[in-house]
């Protein structure tokens, strides 16, 4: 009697049914173009969103970054002065940005590169005002949400005045860089931070682990991120260590340069280019 085992059909060896195909692209990453149009589509949603909406978002999102620089302050008030102190200080600046990002806020460094992919794939005037529209929303509100926080710090309304002390020990780092630094410093946080909109496609339940690795080497490196570092600009000028227009001048916009470069002219220009061909031949 023959075996029925023996009798069923053998796939060849190497190949795979249809289902096992399934699974493998349901378990593996998305391609590059996969990737560029998930951007891209949820690019489109920001900019289709209502004025009072992106307002919103971005005040709390102004707000909630500015939990970067507290869980900064708290942690250098607690530590010794010792070499590695920074290598701790710097997990705090991680705090504001899981909040933000994951939270589905909108942060404007997010936008240099998910709201910028809509306009590179379909250039038109109606695209590039529906961009800019968006991103002055959008700075406009993180500003005001940063500025309210490091209000309520120089007064200490939220914290005691050792952890004022620690705040600004942190925020006159800034102070160091005149603005053509800032603009260089600016544009690595800027590349970073675009990176973070483009690897979370792909991330597949690891989104904590890559925001807070990516946002721990912009502080380490000691780079410039124009929502969180607003919080210390407007805090060394309500305190009266600069004065607003040396903390617009100086500090804010030289870092809102950097990070447009970093994050539009080299990340969402390089993303796109990089799957422009295939878009265009619908390869």
């Amino acid at each position: 009697m023959s075996d029925p085992a023996s009798s069923a059909p053998t796939q060849p060896s190497g190949t795979l049914s249809e289902t096992e195909k399934t699974s493998v692209k349901a378990l593996g990453s998305g391609s590059a173009k996969v990737v560029h149009e998930v951007v891209r589509l949820r690019g489109e949603e920001e900019l289709d969103r209502p004025l009072r909406s992106l307002l919103l978002s971005g005040f709390a999102a102004g707000v909630a970054i500015s939990a970067s620089v507290l869980t900064e302050a708290f942690l250098h008030q607690r530590l010794p002065d010792a070499p590695w102190r920074e290598l701790i200080v710097s997990l705090g600046y991680t705090v504001g940005f899981v909040i933000v990002i994951l939270g589905k806020l909108q942060l404007f460094t997010e936008s240099t590169v998910t709201a910028v992919l809509p306009v590179a794939t379909r250039p038109s005037v109606r695209n590039l005002a529906r961009l800019l529209r968006l991103w002055a929303a959008v700075f406009t509100a993180n500003m005001a949400g940063t500025l309210l926080v490091a209000a309520l710090i120089a007064h200490r309304v939220i914290i005691g005045p050792e952890t004022l002390g620690a705040a600004l020990d942190i925020s006159r780092s800034l102070l160091t860089h005149g603005p053509g630094e800032t603009v260089l410093f600016a544009m690595p946080a800027g590349f970073l931070i675009a990176s973070v909109a483009w690897i979370l496609p792909n991330a597949k339940g690891s989104e904590f682990w890559v925001i807070a690795l990516i946002t721990y080497v912009i502080a380490l490196g000691g780079f410039s991120h124009v929502v969180a570092g607003s919080v210390e600009a407007w805090l060394l000028f309500l305190v009266g260590e600069t004065d607003l227009t040396a903390a617009l001048t100086q500090l804010i916009l030289p870092a809102l340069l950097g990070n447009l470069i970093g994050g539009t002219g080299l990340f969402a220009v390089v993303a796109h280019g990089q799957v422009r061909a295939e878009i265009e031949t619908g390869a």
